[in-house]
């Protein structure tokens, strides 16, 4: 169960588009809509882990054409965020529309996020603890799971936050931006890696 609880701390504190947004919503809007915005991603990343567990990610994936579709769709969003990231300037964070993204936002990213099935997949199907109860150990992996990525979330968001209320240097700030479109890029080439 250890084993378990440090794979999802390390797979949800990396970097990718979850995390990576909600640090760019708190540095643009601050924490109330970025809470929304968490709060979206919570719920999207558990309909996720559901499909995962029950399957259906699968059997969807396995129809022919559609796993390239979706990959196709989600590097295209991926490189898109990653290229709005670092071509941001000096101003850190790339979310820029009048109305901050919220609720529906997050929970409109799951389904197409790549890790979000990378990370349930992996949890889910690997780390077995409890093979003769796999009901009970779903649930516990379930809590375990959310107990550890509601408050790296809410850490992102905080740190978000933290960069809105600095005063850094323009140069500073453009390296802030480069490293996270580095980060999404990296994203995307785990992406074409598990599918390849």
């Amino acid at each position: 169960m250890l084993e378990f609880a440090a794979a999802v701390f390390f797979l949800i504190i990396t970097p990718g588009p979850g995390v990576l947004s909600t640090a760019g919503i708190g540095s643009a809007y601050g924490y109330r809509p970025g809470l929304a915005y968490v709060g979206g991603l919570f719920v999207g990343n558990f309909l996720v882990a559901l499909l995962v567990i029950s399957g259906i990610a699968a059997a969807a994936l396995a129809v022919p054409g559609l796993r390239q579709v979706l990959l196709f769709a989600s590097v295209a969003y991926l490189l898109y965020l990653g290229f709005k990231i670092a071509f941001a300037g000096a101003r850190i964070g790339f979310i820029t529309p009048e109305t901050a993204p919220g609720f529906w936002n997050g929970f409109a990213l799951q389904p197409i996020n790549p890790k979000a099935y990378v990370v349930s997949t992996t949890l889910f199907s690997g780390f077995a603890f409890m093979p003769d109860a796999l009901w009970a150990e779903t649930i516990i992996k379930l809590v375990i799971f959310n107990a550890l990525w509601v408050p790296i979330h809410i850490l992102w968001l905080w740190a978000g936050v933290s960069l809105r209320r600095m005063d850094l240097s323009l140069r500073v700030q453009r390296t802030i931006n480069i490293g996270m479109a580095l980060a999404m890029l990296a994203v995307v080439a785990l992406a074409l890696f598990a599918q390849g």
